[in-house]
């Protein structure tokens, strides 16, 4: 893509949650469908991280040893090709080995931050695009809950260059915002404890049985 390409597809991201807040948005969750993304997140991943490819390049939708050889030398081409672009800043390297639908969800998590809504992060194309969303404006990662951690080898990358702590591991692959769906009753159940949970002095808990409370011993 041009940076133009890029800009554009972040600004209908970011349009997409203005038009949603407008209707009552409280949360936003990221996901995504396509086929060979798996490469493009790889290499953006890599190019904004500095990270080799053997340590971000999985699978994706099960390539067998030699899919993952070809797939490990595009990305390494990738990176090599598109090197002075990359070198650039963070949405030169997302326009030079990202794709629409990467730049789309960097818009989306962009806008949801600046709306101030918490946005849930789905698999390895939601960790690639959440991480070009920190590299552009670093502000947003405080906005970012990370709903798991996908089987894709360079998910863990993502998340922890983010320093975002997945919710859950249950070995998922895809994506889909399916990890990011399985989270909205944790982050409902977590938002009711912290807001309808009663105090101790709004329960009536006196001080000799709150120090009992304290004190007893748990199994």
């Amino acid at each position: 893509m041009s940076v133009e390409d890029a800009q554009h597809a972040i600004d209908h991201g970011r349009a997409l949650v203005l038009d949603e807040v407008e209707r009552g948005l409280d949360v936003v969750l990221t996901g995504d469908m396509g086929i060979g993304n798996t490469t493009a997140s790889a290499a953006l991943i890599c190019a904004l991280t500095g990270l080799e490819p053997r340590a971000v390049v999985g699978r994706g939708t099960g390539v067998d040893d030699a899919g993952l050889a070809r797939k490990l030398n595009a990305v390494r081409a990738a990176l090599e090709i598109n090197a002075k672009r990359i070198a650039r800043g963070p949405l030169d390297a997302l326009a030079a080995v990202g794709g629409l639908e990467i730049a789309g969800l960097v818009g989306v998590i962009m806008e949801a931050a600046s709306q101030r809504k918490p946005v849930v992060i789905d698999g390895f194309i939601s960790g690639a695009a959440a991480l070009a969303a920190a590299r552009i404006a670093p502000g947003t990662t405080g906005y970012m809950v990370a709903s798991h951690r996908s089987q894709e080898l360079g998910h863990a990358a993502a998340l922890q260059e983010l320093g975002l702590k997945p919710l859950f591991d249950l070995d998922l692959r895809l994506g889909e915002g399916t990890g990011a769906l399985l989270a909205l009753p944790l982050l409902d159940a977590a938002v009711r404890t912290l807001n309808e949970m009663a105090t101790f002095d709004e329960a009536g808990v006196s001080d000799r049985e709150r120090d009992a409370a304290h004190n007893r011993p748990h199994n």
